[in-house]
């Protein structure tokens, strides 16, 4: 599974990075507004800090607009994924851009039927939004499942990257199900290295180490 990180926090995404576990990054208009930068400066930095795709979002509603706001941001380096949403003028811009060469991250994906018409259009990833389906009532992991299972149906190269990451057990299950890649915070991703009986085995170990007197260094 593919470690993408969900910031626009240069610093986050360095320190993950020089660990070995990120794959890539996605950006948003809510992580640029946060980070303070300019999105042109920001993801260009981003880019260099990391060699896997970087997702930039087009915020334009029509689909030559957003075809002309894709082309820009592609521009930035060759490791972006140009970001438009799931949406009838998304899913144009999508095939026209995917055609063109560049990566595309199809996203604010909330229902299988989306998920089968973004890879038809040629969608490089396909986010599908695990935690706001939750925060309605519906399971959001099942519909991890369902895509799962269709797109092996039909061998569709799109890759399901699991978004809207919100817990550790978020990102258990989508590595259960199968999805290619998850997208989460970095609190999220230093969260998983985190177990009580860890911590509990480390302060009985140097408990004990330091009853020897002894030193390593």
């Amino acid at each position: 599974m593919k470690f993408f990180v969900d910031t626009a926090d240069v610093e986050a995404i360095k320190e993950l990075n020089d660990l070995g576990v990120v794959d890539g990054v996605t950006t948003n208009p809510s992580l640029i507004l946060k980070s303070g930068r300019d999105i042109l400066e920001v993801t260009k930095e981003i880019t260099e800090i990391v060699s896997g795709p970087v997702s930039a979002e087009v915020v334009a509603l029509k689909a030559d607009e957003m075809i002309a706001e894709g082309r820009k941001l592609a521009k930035i380096a060759e490791n972006i994924a140009v970001k438009v949403p799931l949406t009838w003028d998304g899913l144009k811009a999508c095939n026209v851009l995917t055609n063109e060469g560049h990566m595309v991250n199809v996203t604010l994906c909330f229902s299988a039927n989306q998920a089968l018409l973004a890879a038809k259009a040629g969608a490089t990833f396909i986010s599908p939004f695990i935690g706001r389906l939750d925060d309605i009532n519906l399971d959001g992991m099942q519909l991890i499942a369902d895509i799962r299972q269709i797109y092996d149906n039909y061998d569709f190269e799109t890759e399901i990257l699991a978004a809207s990451i919100r817990t550790v057990n978020h990102a258990f299950e989508a590595a259960r199900i199968g999805s290619d890649v998850m997208t989460a915070p970095p609190d999220v991703i230093k969260k998983m290295a985190q177990h009580p009986l860890t911590d509990k085995g480390l302060e009985a170990f140097l408990s004990d180490w330091e009853k020897t007197g002894q030193k390593i260094l």
